[in-house]
């Protein structure tokens, strides 16, 4: 069975934040609440660089190993997804993800933060109906044969989410593209002897 990820080229992230607004157009999550998030490192200078972050949907998730209630739990195909049911808002997810991707409603003390909330890789949750799915959890564009919207939506194809060995082979193949030192953007200050050409402009 294909192991589901996402994974976001730096060098082509540009920004717009439009990965932010599918997700919260697909999953209507509550006011506060924010699954996906472009963080920017080293904003205005040459070396800057912006990612989009959400769970990363881990193979050992720390989320599942700290949680005291076992909301969260990893299907066959790597997607880690949450029982809201179990939730007590203890916050112990959040403080083990590196990524910050559990959310809760509330700032107020353990066990008063409400529901947590993250990225579902857009499959939903457990649920006995389809409404009950999508008021809990958001859009199950996965049983549907989809991907995320957030990753359908990248204008640059910065963001890329599916089976984990796919995804490796096309961001292996725009490394090898921009790999040419007399490609057309060689002169870019970022790239050196020791890096590889930035050229945003190749497909792959």
């Amino acid at each position: 069975m294909a192991t589901m990820k996402f994974m976001c080229d730096a060098e082509r992230c540009i920004e717009c934040n439009g990965c932010v607004t599918a997700c919260k157009n697909a999953n209507e999550v509550e006011w506060g609440i924010q699954r996906r998030r472009v963080v920017t490192l080293n904003d205005g200078e040459p070396s800057e660089v912006s990612i989009s972050v959400a769970c990363m949907h881990c193979d050992d998730a720390p989320c599942i190993a700290v949680c005291p209630t076992e909301t969260l739990f990893q299907r066959d195909d790597g997607i880690v997804l949450h029982d809201k049911d179990l939730c007590i808002g203890c916050g112990y997810c959040l403080y083990a993800c590196p990524f910050g991707a559990p959310q809760f409603p509330k700032q107020n003390a353990f066990g008063e933060r409400g529901k947590m909330d993250k990225c579902t890789f857009c499959a939903g949750g457990p649920a006995e109906t389809k409404e009950e799915e999508y008021q809990k959890y958001g859009a199950n564009r996965i049983a549907e044969g989809k991907l995320p919207l957030c990753a359908e939506m990248c204008s640059t194809k910065a963001l890329l989410a599916g089976d984990a060995q796919e995804v490796a082979d096309i961001f292996r193949q725009r490394v090898v593209q921009r790999g040419h030192k007399d490609g057309g953007w060689s002169g870019n200050p970022r790239a050196d002897a020791d890096s590889l050409a930035y050229d945003a402009t190749q497909q792959g």
